[in-house]
């Protein structure tokens, strides 16, 4: 994976933003809504090197129809004890539980990452349905790190779709009935783009 440093990312040193007054907010129906504060961390290209090189990353295969297949991105998890690969992602994961306290009501405790290594890596339409998101409110917050990626969702069972682009150091979080009654997808591109990880934070029992 060749790994270009952003251009947009000058910072000497790594360091959050402010969350207050810096979140844009989209109202989704049903309920549902997505957050999204670009460029919430900066110099973000040394926790991009750490998160290609020293996580343990692990490529899954699964069934589809009749024939088992390659999933198009590797992924890991960090559960609640788990030391996470670099110390800013601890910090990430303190101040969202902080500033989202009043509407979570409880802390975000795991981590699990998705690479993806170029434009061919994807992943499907989906919601985050197993455990607790299957029947309540809940959140899920993505700090996304290299290349830009489209993340799309749309209404379950039809209706207008949303885009947002996610580049370097930005901060997306899905709320209130977002998993059980929108879907979201990263899907290919035949541009020329470099690694992308996802890093998704979740309250317990959010799977």
């Amino acid at each position: 994976m060749a790994l270009q440093g952003s251009l947009l990312d000058l910072a000497d040193d790594v360091r959050l933003g402010r969350l207050a007054g810096q979140v844009r907010r989209t109202p989704l129906a049903h309920g549902a809504w997505v957050d999204h504060r670009p460029g919430w961390v900066s110099g973000s290209d040394a926790v991009l090197e750490v998160l290609l090189h020293e996580v343990p990353w692990v490529a899954e295969r699964r069934r589809m129809y009749d024939r088992v297949v390659d999933v198009p991105r590797l992924i890991s998890w960090y559960d609640g004890e788990a030391v996470l690969p670099h110390p800013l992602l601890a910090d990430a994961r303190a101040a969202l539980s902080a500033y989202y306290r009043p509407e979570l009501r409880e802390p975000f405790v795991t981590a699990g990452m998705c690479l993806y290594r170029d434009g061919r890596d994807s992943v499907a339409w989906h919601g985050d349905t197993i455990g607790r998101s299957a029947t309540e409110d809940t959140m899920v917050a993505i700090v996304s790190f290299g290349s830009a990626r489209t993340l799309a969702l749309r209404p379950r069972g039809g209706g207008r779709s949303h885009h947002f682009s996610l580049g370097h150091g930005d901060l997306v979080v899905m709320g209130g009935s977002c998993q059980r009654t929108w879907e979201h997808a990263v899907p290919k591109t035949s541009g020329a783009v470099g690694p992308r990880v996802s890093v998704q934070f979740r309250p317990a029992g959010v799977a």
